[in-house]
């Protein structure tokens, strides 16, 4: 039985609990960080006041796209298959994702985090403005394969689908995108994105 811990409206926790479903696992999660606040036990196992944490047996590992990996590795390797060249591949996204979080992060607390009377319009747009040219990069690549892991679905399509998730709910200014679209439209269908689309307050 794999535990998860955090909260359920963090990007990062649905993340570890896609990949949990896409590999089948047996999975027990409880609510930390955010508005439940941290434990001195959960602060034991990672002290770095951020969610998630697993535990697999006697194991314990934090950071969420390590947790991925793991998962991959250990129980789903039809998620991370094939050649060094192929892996690296599907591996890069993983990376990708920490950099449009980042261009994200300060339009998404804006909207999701600030009362209305109170959000910095500037903000916002600078947000809706990065985020763009990075999807428009995402788009070329969707143009030319159907997942972000090559021609199958893997890791490397959970952690830009939950991203997209918010990006095109967020209510930002943002471009057509249409490659994108199609390809979020077939995530919808994975077992384990009902996680993705449960609301970040």
């Amino acid at each position: 039985m794999l535990t998860i811990w955090g909260r359920l409206n963090s990007h990062n926790v649905k993340k570890v609990v896609w990949a949990a479903v896409e590999a089948d696992l047996q999975w027990e999660r409880h609510d930390i960080g955010g508005q439940f606040g941290y434990t001195p036990e959960y602060l034991a196992m990672n002290p770095n006041r951020l969610v998630p944490t697993i535990q697999d047996g006697d194991f314990t590992l934090w950071e969420s796209n390590a947790i991925l990996r793991y998962i991959a590795d250990q129980y789903g390797r039809h998620l991370w298959s094939g050649t060094p060249t192929a892996r690296a591949w599907t591996d890069r996204w993983l990376d990708w994702q920490f950099q449009f979080a980042d261009a994200q992060r300060e339009a998404f607390l804006q909207l999701v985090r600030v009362p209305e009377a109170e959000r910095d319009a500037a903000k916002i747009e600078k947000g809706a403005q990065a985020t763009s040219k990075m999807m428009a990069i995402l788009d070329d690549v969707l143009s030319r394969q159907a997942w972000l892991s090559g021609k199958d679905f893997g890791i490397g399509d959970i952690p830009m689908g939950t991203y997209t998730h918010t990006w095109l709910t967020l209510g930002l200014d943002r471009i057509e995108a249409p490659h994108v679209r199609a390809w979020y439209e077939r995530l919808k269908d994975r077992p384990g994105f009902e996680y993705v689309t449960i609301p970040l307050t």
